[in-house]
């Protein structure tokens, strides 16, 4: 019996640093499946940076699962003297940021619904 190939994951995540800031772009699905990526690559940021950007341009769904591990990510930031932003949500992502009361948790911050990077 042939054994079966393991799935390419469903998110991808390109980080760039520069002196301010840490930008990690995601692509795919933030999902119950990926989200413990998303916060083992997140939370090893930031010792390292004051600010880590969230680009998230290219996320197509994002489920229960993925909105906890943001706001799991959120508060370690805090915890740890650092800062998370997230930009360019589409559409989708900015409702469901909404209807979750969690935009609230990011708005007072320039860069939740529409700012964009230089």
């Amino acid at each position: 019996m042939a054994a079966t190939p393991s799935p390419i994951s469903e998110l991808n995540l390109e980080t760039t640093k520069n002196p301010e800031e840490t930008m990690v772009r995601c692509t795919g699905k933030i999902t119950s499946g990926t989200s413990g990526l998303l916060q083992t690559t997140v939370r090893s940021l930031f010792p390292e940076t004051k600010c880590v950007v969230l680009d998230l341009t290219h996320v197509s769904y994002m489920d229960s699962s993925g909105l906890g591990a943001i706001a799991g990510l959120f508060f370690s930031a805090k915890r740890q003297n650092s800062q998370l932003k997230l930009i360019n949500l589409n559409q989708r992502l900015q409702e469901l940021f909404r209807l979750t009361k969690m935009a609230s948790v990011f708005e007072g911050h320039e860069d939740f619904l529409g700012y964009t990077p230089d």
